[in-house]
Order: C-alpha cells, then structure tokens, then sequence
C-alpha cells in the first residue's frame, strides 16, 4: 500500500536528521557536555554561584518567558546573564546555545534576542527592561558524559530547557521561542520575520480547508496563553481536524510546519520526537485554529498528537502598538518534558 505523503515527508526529515546525527560525529548531549564545562572552565567563583543547580533542584521547572524583574527593574531570574559576563565567557555562553540547537535554531534563538534592541527603542521610558544581553544560563547538576544533567537559557521571549543522559540529550522541552515585532515594520531591519514559518503554513493550511473540515479544525475561542512554571503542558484532550481526515495536499503542508517546529531542534533530538509521532500514528494528530487569516487579525493554533503539543498565539500588538503581531509558540512533550518519563524508565 503507498504510504500517505506526509508520512514519506516526515520519514524523509527522519533520514535528514540521521545524516545530520552522522555528519556531526557526536550526540548532541556529549556536544552540550563539553560546551558547558567550557563555559563553566570561564567562570569565576561568585559566577558559578549563580549558575549551577543540583539537578533535581525545584528551579529546573521554574521556567518562563516573559520579562522578570522587581520594581527597581532588577533581574529576579535565576541564573547568570550575558550582561554579567566579559567577552570570553559571552562566546563560551553563545557556544552552548549552538551546542544545544540546529544552524537554523541557533540563528531564530540569537535574533529574537536581538529584537530586544527594538523594543528598547520603541518603549522608552517603559516600565520592563528590554535589554539582548538580560538572558540567563543555568546549569543542573554535573555537565559530563554519563550521568543526568541539564541547563537552560531564557529571557524574554526564549525558554530552551535540556535534559540529557549518558551522553544522550532525553529532553529539548519546553522549547518556547516568541517574537515582538513578529514583523519588523520599519527602521533598517524592516521585513524580518523570524518566525514566519510557524505563522504562514498554518494560515494556508486552514485557508485551504473545505467547509466540512473548517467546521473540526474551527474554534470560536481562542486558545489560552502557554502556561508556564509546570512541569507538563496543561492542555487537555486534543481537539479539531484530525490527519485522517486531510487531503494530500493539506497533509503535505502540514508536514513542512511541523518540520518548521522540528528544524530549531538539534537533529538526533529532532530524529526522535518525529519516531515518537510516527509510532502512536499521524492519524492521531489534530489540528484547530481560531480568529482570522489577514495580516493584523488576532489568531491562535494548536497541533496535538499523543506525544507532543504545539502551542501558537499572535492576539497582542507590537510595541508600536500593529496589531497582532506578537508571537508565541512552544513545542511541549505531553509526558517527557524535562526529562521526566525518562526517569520513570
């Protein structure tokens, strides 16, 4: 029987991501190892202090993606920051985020940092400090090639949280990546979108669904904000258009987004969320949108299958007050966030 086209788009992305695991010689947790120690290795005393966790401490979970700051616009997030580090611990820091991503991850991670540059210009004289170098490093436990560890790297708008063991990295979520302007509406960085994928394949994919199946995927509501500071998502049963019930061409699009979702991860992580979903079936996968397709309408998506959640919102206006066009999106396992069903084996 010829296997449906999404399945082939999706076993092709699996063979990618198994020749990129080759051509980089290593797992991406021994990669990750040796990124941390050396960025540890630069680190005084006082600094260490301030990054380093015993693994199994609360503050692993205590992840977020907004602004965190007290009234005299202190930093109340764990971890240290690029503003507290010299030029040699920066790039050593900047080498495990590589570590931790692909080429095209690493590159959305970096500029939606950089974005804080915008918004300090368009909010002057606000309230929240928008600052690209107000992002946090926090190591869990002892970086090293057996044993489980793990670190994180946050700030305003980026949250990516590992989990790794025996050298094997059992965890790249939460992976939550937002972007205000979603597009850059004027000044020399005009047009940028950074995470346009993950906006115009699901505005497509619902724009070219029937009535029937609009009627599924449709709901009125939109979906709530992604919670965070939890240890798993808090979704509940998946709802709207099921796989099943998609054309080749709507299944095919569906593929490239999730592969737009899959691409920032590093590839042998990549390789085995894509099995995890294959196993329990694409057929299991839903997808469901609310609000509108045009440039400036509020819109919300949410994909979700048995193992995994795709949270997507673009309701706030930027800073320059456009209307929708303010991002979040988060990628979440249903029972593996941090590691946790791997402990459990």
């Amino acid at each position: 029987m010829r296997l449906p086209r999404l399945l082939l788009a999706l076993a092709s992305l699996a063979v990618v991501a198994s020749i990129a695991l080759v051509a980089q010689e290593e797992p991406s947790g021994l990669k990750m190892a040796r990124a941390a120690r050396g960025f540890l290795e630069t680190l005084n005393d006082e600094q260490r202090s301030r990054t380093v966790f015993p693994f199994d401490h609360a503050e692993r979970y205590n992840w977020h993606f907004v602004p965190l700051q007290d009234q005299n616009r202190k930093p109340t997030r764990k971890g240290l920051s690029l503003e507290a580090m010299n030029a040699k611990q920066r790039n050593a820091a900047l080498e495990l985020i590589r570590s931790g991503l692909s080429l095209d991850g690493f590159r959305r991670a970096t500029t939606i940092m950089s974005l804080e540059e915008i918004l300090r210009e368009q909010e002057k004289g606000g309230t929240l400090v928008r600052d690209p170098d107000w992002y946090f490093f926090t190591i869990f436990g002892d970086p090293g090639p057996t044993g489980r560890w793990g670190w994180r790297v946050e700030g305003h708008h980026l949250s990516l949280n590992f989990t790794i063991e025996n050298g094997q990295v059992v965890a790249a979520t939460p992976m939550f990546l937002g972007a205000n302007p979603a597009t850059v509406m004027e000044g020399p960085r005009k047009g940028l979108r950074i995470l346009a994928a993950s906006e115009d394949l699901a505005r497509d994919l619902f724009r070219s669904l029937n009535e029937e199946q609009r009627k599924l995927a449709f709901v009125t509501r939109h979906f709530p904000e992604v919670k965070a500071q939890n240890r798993l998502p808090e979704v509940g049963p998946a709802v709207g258009l099921p796989v099943s019930q998609m054309t080749a061409a709507q299944r095919d699009t569906l593929s490239e987004l999730l592969k737009a979702y899959l691409s920032s991860m590093p590839p042998d992580f990549a390789a085995e969320e894509l099995r995890k979903i294959l196993e329990k079936g694409l057929d299991q996968v839903h997808f469901a949108w609310s609000g509108g397709t045009d440039p400036g309408q509020e819109r919300t998506y949410r994909i979700q299958g048995p193992t995994f959640v795709v949270e997507f919102l673009n309701v706030q206006p930027d800073s320059a007050r456009n209307p929708a066009n303010h991002i979040h999106s988060c990628w979440r396992s249903l029972t593996n966030d941090f590691g946790l069903a791997s402990a459990k084996n």
